[in-house]
């Protein structure tokens, strides 16, 4: 495979590659090109070149390539959840879900196509004053490993459709299904105006951040990349930036839930079933009021038990495997230190020695100062923690530096909602976990992120917005 720059497939430009694997197999998958400082030159001139055209197409006109987009994906749906599975080791169920889910948010943005308009605002009677929104021209878009279909199509959908010209870096661990996805999407954009890499954070992505003629960037990782990211934008220039960062996120199950749902809301919102937990938004720190923590323990760990591990081509193959043995390894550290601090593994614990799988593990009596219930794992691993009231919960739940989802579950609506508000996370759900719903804005506060997705927010965030005042009657008052 290789890289889209204006408009042709090349190789790197010094013909360098790296090779990558299936998690599950250990077995080589091929090579890719492994971009460098100059392949980015050549992506951000000709997304300079490209476009001002592209941005003077009407918005309607922009619309339509990205439900021809969206199309092309619902054509290759199979192919492209197979390279998914192959190449990042999640159940290739899961990965044509991805797929789907891509397509409609493509479609969705081309809905929002008559949102990019100004607004005129109210003066003197011989004034008039407006405002347009413009592209900032060139957009780097850097995205990770655990959904690499699902972001790279869906997250250029905005930046696309705002009019501006988009350079995105695959996940080096999963790049197969994004450089797949730059040959189909070829002959339906203009040269230049859609370019992808594959390479390297350190040589690529730092390059694409440093650009001169890159002004604004989003990028979804963790919080050291993304700490890096703001420091490199800063070095270079003033840069509008967004970060959709980790979380280490907590479900509250409050003492008139019912446990049976809260437990099976618990399994659903750790990912175990799509992403090996492999997921920023996964509800990992379980807080249940006392009186009910031996129930839903008991009911979490017989659900964890449940999750049919195996290769992730296997249809019927529930959780499949780490996106790399590195990955592995570092989730069995936290495993193990775990239990070296005399932590309960009630469920899992474990991991294969043919392969990066590791089982759905949970821990119960996690203390608040156990490293597993304050770092993100970014793994199959649960840790459930009994609170006595509300108040210790909600203080429990915002003592961390993270923010990004959390879950709360009550039969009581007006409390669900009075704790909403307390809660200190950008996405939460009440009596529900781990959903994403199309429309509303997905983001954290605190080192969680910065900015929106999927949701107008993130289109207009595309753009800026320039003030335009006009005399009626010059000279006179």
């Amino acid at each position: 495979m290789n890289m889209l720059i204006d408009g042709a497939l090349v190789p790197a430009s010094n013909g360098d590659t790296y090779e990558t694997f299936s998690p599950a197999s250990g077995k080589s998958l091929g090579f890719v090109p492994a971009a460098t400082s100059d392949d980015v030159d050549r992506a951000v001139a000709s997304g300079k070149r490209a476009y001002l055209d592209w941005a003077a197409a009407a918005p309607a006109e922009r619309a339509k390539v990205l439900r021809k987009m969206a199309a092309t994906l619902r054509e290759h749906r199979d192919e492209l959840g197979l390279l998914d599975a192959q190449d990042g080791g999640n159940p290739v169920t899961a990965m044509k879900g991805d797929v789907d889910l891509a397509a409609e948010l493509l479609e969705v943005f081309a809905d929002w196509a008559m949102n990019l308009g100004g607004e005129t605002v109210v003066g003197r009677p011989n004034m008039l004053h407006y405002t347009v929104r413009e592209p900032y021209g060139v957009v780097a878009r850097l995205i990770p490993y655990n959904h690499p279909l699902m972001f790279a199509a869906s997250r250029i959908a905005a930046p696309l459709l705002a009019g501006n010209a988009v350079v995105l870096k695959a996940p080096d661990q999963t790049p197969l299904s994004a450089l797949r996805m730059a040959e189909l999407f070829a002959p339906l954009v203009p040269p230049g105006v859609l370019s992808v890499l594959s390479g390297f954070g350190v040589t690529a992505g730092a390059a694409m951040v440093a650009h001169p003629d890159v002004r604004r960037i989003a990028f979804t990782g963790s919080v050291p990349t993304g700490q890096v990211i703001l420091q490199g934008a800063a070095r270079a220039g003033i840069k509008n930036t967004t970060l959709e960062l980790g979380g280490k996120n907590p479900m509250v199950v409050l003492e008139d839930a019912d446990p049976a749902v809260a437990a099976a809301g618990a399994i659903t919102g750790m990912n175990f079933h799509w992403t090996a937990g492999q997921s920023c938004g996964s509800t990992s720190r379980l807080l249940v009021h006392r009186s009910l923590v031996d129930e839903v323990v008991e009911r979490v760990a017989a659900g964890a038990k449940a999750v049919r591990m195996g290769d992730p081509l296997d249809p019927e193959t529930e959780m499949g495997a780490m996106v790399t043995p590195q990955h592995r390894d570092r989730v069995m550290g936290f495993v193990e230190r775990a239990k070296g601090e005399g932590l309960r593994a009630v469920a899992g614990g474990g991991a294969s020695l043919k392969g990066a799988f590791v089982e759905p593990t949970v821990f119960a009596d996690v203390p608040p100062t156990a490293e597993i219930f304050n770092e993100e794992i970014f793994g199959p691993v649960l840790s459930v923690t009994a609170f006595d009231t509300e108040d210790e919960a909600i203080g429990l739940v915002n003592d961390s530096p993270l923010g990004l989802t959390a879950s709360l579950w009550t039969q009581d609506v007006a409390k669900a909602h009075i704790l909403a508000r307390k809660v200190e996370a950008g996405y939460v759900w009440l009596n529900t976990s781990s959903r994403h719903f199309v429309g509303l804005p997905f983001g954290g506060v605190k080192n969680s992120g910065l900015g929106r997705e999927e949701h107008v927010e993130e289109l207009l965030s595309f753009t800026q917005v320039k003030a335009v005042s006009l005399d009626l009657q010059p000279g006179s008052r």
